[in-house]
């Protein structure tokens, strides 16, 4: 009869598989989109800070997202960055780490997420073989999505294609709206619009200014709606 391996040495093999796995981490300031042509499930509102990879060349889609001053009001807003992939050289169970290459805190945000740099790290300060490209996917504004009708952009998905083994950043491009979509867009703002001054504003200028005549009543009820849209 063969001998089985105590369960003790089983413990030790299966804890050594584990040891050779890296981690990844990021700050709460930047999201995972996807891994090696997959998405990973990560929100604002369920932070994943760390990816555990095994030893090998790795593709990770990660954006900028972070909360800052809206400039209309006193309350905040989201600024995002387009995806960006990383390609990291996995050579040990390494602790890396991610963070702009300005520091630990972005000054600007706005600025940042147009142009997002960033440098990889290595707990034990040792030598990080890695990539970083920005990438022209973009997710549309729901000021956009509202005057024109487009849907909105699947930015994981399009990231996890990216990261894909033979995948390629590209710009992305909404789908043009249906018939019934546009005749939606022309009903749903019932406030009639002053062309000849809405001829030199541009959308977001438009809905700024509506919103600002509003009751709150009327800003509730707008709400309501437009988060149904996204």
């Amino acid at each position: 009869m063969k001998s089985l391996l105590p369960i003790s040495s089983l413990l030790v093999l299966l804890g050594s598989a584990s040891a050779f796995a890296a981690d990844l981490n990021i700050p709460m300031s930047f999201e995972y989109l996807a891994l090696d042509g997959k998405k990973v499930e990560s929100s604002v509102f369920n932070h994943k800070s760390s990816l555990e990879l095994a030893p090998g060349t790795h593709k990770i889609a990660i954006r900028y997202h972070e909360m800052v001053e809206d400039d209309f009001s006193d309350s905040q807003t989201f600024v995002k960055s387009s995806p960006f992939i990383v390609t990291l050289e996995v050579d040990g169970d390494h602790q890396y780490y991610l963070q702009a290459a300005e520091g630990k805190v972005v000054k600007k945000p706005k600025t940042f997420a147009q142009n997002p740099k960033v440098v990889l790290t290595r707990a034990d300060k040792g030598q990080v073989n890695y990539q970083v490209t920005n990438t022209d996917i973009e997710e549309e504004s729901f000021v956009s999505r509202l005057f024109s009708g487009n849907q909105a952009v699947d930015v994981s998905g399009t990231a996890a294609a990216a990261t894909g083994a033979a995948g390629t950043a590209a710009v992305v491009a909404a789908p043009a709206p249906t018939s019934a979509q546009a005749a939606v867009n022309a009903t749903s703002l019932t406030a009639p619009v002053d062309t000849s001054k809405a001829a030199g504003a541009n959308p977001q200028q438009m809905l700024q200014y509506w919103w600002l005549q509003a009751d709150e009543k009327t800003r509730k009820e707008f709400m309501s709606w437009a988060i149904s849209q996204l």
